[in-house]
Formats: C-alpha cells, structure tokens, sequence
C-alpha cells in the first residue's frame, strides 16, 4: 500500500480521534469512581522480607599426615624439698629466790589457870516399865478361838508390842513374833491384837514418881484343849 495514498483519505482520521477520545473518558471515570485506588491498593501489598544468613563454608579436615608424637620425653623434675629453717626458741628466764628468814620474835610463855572440872551430871531418872491392869478382863477365850485355826490344830505363842503414853493410853500396838507360819497362824495374831488393845494399861513411873510412857512386849499362848 503506497503510504502518500494513505494520506490522501480523511475519512479514516476520524475515527482513530474518536477511539482516543473514548479511551480518555474511562481513563477519567476510572479515576472517578475508585478503580486506580484498588489498582494502588493491590500494587501496594505487603512485602515479605527475609534474612538470608551467609553459609558459612565447613572447616577444613585435618591433614591426614601428621608427624607421630615424640616417644623420649625427658622426665619431669625431682621434687627438691625445701630447706629446712631451724628457729632457735628463746629460753625463759631463769628466777632465782633467796629465802631471807626472819628475825626472831620473843615467845611470852604465861601459865593457864588450872582447868575448873564441871560436877557429874545426876543420872536420868529410870522409868518404870508400864503394864495392863487386869490380863483377865482382855485376854482371848476359848469361844475367841478361830474354828479353821482349831481345825487346822494351829497353836502357839504370840508376842505383841504395846506403846503406851503417860495417861496410860495404848497409842500403838504391833506384832513382834508371830505364832507361825500359816494363815490360819496369822488369823490367831488378829484375834490377840484385837483382844488386847481392849486391855486398860498402866504407865510407868520414873524415880520421882511421875508417870511417863514406854513400851513392853506380852506374849499370849495358844493352845488346844
């Protein structure tokens, strides 16, 4: 197509200012109604950005051909103790004493008086022994007899002790031997102590007549008839 006849026809120039008036009206209604913004938007989206480290190229091996270690080695050094410090200690002093006696004093030799001997004191007045008044009126019977001790055929001497105080009251009253061993022994003990603790008693009287207290022993005999 030869390009001088081209130029020759107007009628096709108005269309190509027609499309490019066209293409500038949706250039400005895009710019109107938002579309460049979402345009810039989706341009606008994040970045993602990453730190590459630097690889590090690996160590280099050993080298293969190394020289074998010495085998005579020179022993190590002998421990040479130090020497020793002789510290001189120093003497404690030496003290001496001298006994200096003193002078003589003057002995007064005077004679005592001759000791004045106190006069014996008088012996203490003896007491008489107390006693029970009346035995008989106190002393177990025949009926006080207990019937497993008759049974038994257990007999024999029972001795009591008696503390008796100035009026002549009993104020105690144990037994000193018993009549034997058995229990039926022991009952016949109980009956002379409880029989002869009714007694009435007598208090002593000392050397000048006054009576006084004390204690005496009686012995009761059990036997079987």
């Amino acid at each position: 197509m030869d390009f001088a006849e081209s130029q020759r026809r107007p009628g096709k120039h108005p269309v190509g200012l027609i499309i490019v008036i066209v293409l500038h009206l949706l250039l400005g209604w895009a710019l109107l109604s938002g579309l460049a913004r979402k345009v810039v938007e989706v341009v606008k989206a994040p970045i993602e950005t990453k730190i590459i480290e630097e690889v590090k190229p690996p160590p280099p091996p050993p080298p293969e051909n190394l020289p074998p270690p010495p085998k005579n080695l020179p022993p190590p050094p002998a421990f040479v103790p130090p020497p020793e410090v002789q510290v001189a200690q120093p003497q404690a002093p030496t003290i001496t004493t001298t006994n200096v006696q003193p002078p003589p004093q003057e002995v007064k030799i005077s004679q005592a008086a001759p000791a004045v001997q106190a006069p014996p004191a008088p012996p203490a007045p003896r007491a008489a022994r107390p006693a029970i008044a009346d035995i008989n009126a106190c002393a177990p019977k025949g009926s006080d007899y207990p019937l497993a001790a008759a049974r038994a055929n257990a007999t024999g001497t029972t001795r009591v002790r008696f503390t008796v105080d100035g009026s002549g009251k009993l104020s105690k009253v144990e037994v000193v031997k018993s009549s034997g061993p058995s229990r039926e022994h022991r009952m016949l003990d109980r009956v002379a102590v409880d029989k002869l603790s009714e007694c009435s008693f007598k208090p002593g009287i000392d050397d000048s007549g006054h009576p006084v207290g004390g204690t005496f022993e009686f012995e009761y005999v059990w036997t079987l008839q």
